[in-house]
């Protein structure tokens, strides 16, 4: 296990671009998605968001990710990359609004945005941004090996809330209109499912309810 010093980080949300023609294609490899990224944003110090839609492929997709940070270590800035998995593989990007490929087969979740690709890429997009501010580089914090770390939210898979366990994501809260089930508020009251994150002074994970 390695663990990154404390190190307080500001976040200041900057400019947003849409790709609406699909300048490089439907079919993306990792490199391109890195170089899109860098289009996106080539300052210092910089986080990146590579958000792709429905219809489009990424190396990897589905089959050994849903998603994946990466970074730039001369300009010291980082990337994230999710997909939308709702029409490509939801049973495996998008539970647990969706029938899971493996398992239980447990009834899906409401998608608290009734949106079952979107709700699955914020549970993806906030799974990975923990990985990324505490292991930006691949040095910071991250248990088990190098290669194939688990980091912050990703050593803590399918837990949502209190009491999970492999087919079931714990104690949730539920919307009394929409029967959708979250965890957390965003703005404007918006509801979100968020995943539990490590704790390394409990060695447990820890949820938000």
């Amino acid at each position: 296990m390695k663990k990154a010093g404390k190190k307080q980080t500001n976040v200041v949300l900057a400019n947003q671009v849409s790709d609406n023609n699909y300048s490089i294609g439907k079919k993306l490899t990792k490199s391109q998605i890195s170089e899109l990224a860098h289009v996106a944003n080539s300052k210092p110090g910089g986080l990146t968001f590579v958000l792709t839609a429905q219809d489009v492929a990424v190396e990897g997709f589905c089959m050994s990710n849903c998603g994946f940070h990466g970074s730039d270590t001369k300009l010291k800035s980082a990337f994230i990359w999710v997909g939308n998995s709702v029409t490509q593989c939801p049973g495996q990007c998008a539970w647990p609004f969706h029938k899971p490929i493996y398992g239980p087969q447990t009834t899906p979740l409401g998608a608290p945005n009734v949106d079952v690709g979107l709700d699955g890429m914020i549970v993806n997009l906030a799974s990975l941004l923990a990985g990324t501010v505490t292991n930006p580089f691949g040095n910071g914090y991250f248990i088990g090996s190098a290669g194939a770390p688990l980091e912050a939210a990703s050593a803590c898979p399918g837990v949502y809330g209190k009491g999970a366990y492999p087919g079931y994501d714990g104690e949730l809260l539920v919307d009394s209109v929409t029967g959708a089930s979250y965890n957390g508020f965003g703005v404007s009251g918006r509801k979100y499912l968020l995943p539990a994150l490590f704790d390394p002074n409990t060695s447990q994970c820890s949820t938000i309810v």
